[in-house]
């Protein structure tokens, strides 16, 4: 059984940048070298609730002179059980439970995103959240 509610979730911001036509030619053959990084924060809200804000990036480490920036901000309203107390119970909710909840609209989202931007050939999808969260141990 659950110790949480997920109340709401949706898209708080998205932001798409591609400077001009030749930025856009260069990026479509090499987004596939792209990364992605997510950051997740949260903050008590009123209510006992907490928004959970999932920060996701796609953007080119390279140094190169032409590249597209890709980010959404995913938000999620939780409610947790009363007997949830815990620091370590509430981040393992938060970071993974929650995420995988998620996930599906998450990444659908962000696809959606980047495919709407132009580039049809990516696709986000199977994140490990247990993975980011124990990797954050080691």
């Amino acid at each position: 059984m659950k110790n949480y509610k997920i109340l709401a979730q949706f898209v708080k911001d998205v932001s798409v940048e591609t400077k001009d036509v030749q930025t856009y030619l260069f990026v479509k053959d090499y987004i596939t070298k792209y990364q992605l990084t997510i950051d997740i924060t949260s903050q008590p809200t009123k209510n006992k609730l907490i928004e959970v804000n999932t920060i996701m990036k796609f953007e080119d480490k390279e140094d190169n002179e032409k590249k597209s920036y890709f980010e959404l901000v995913y938000v999620t309203i939780v409610k947790l059980d009363e007997n949830v107390k815990e620091k370590k119970e509430i981040e393992k909710i938060l970071l993974c439970e929650v995420q995988k909840d998620i996930q599906p609209k998450l990444e659908k989202s962000f696809t959606d995103l980047i495919v709407n931007s132009g580039f049809n050939n990516i696709t986000v999808k199977n994140i490990d959240f247990d993975k980011l969260f124990n990797s954050r141990f080691n």
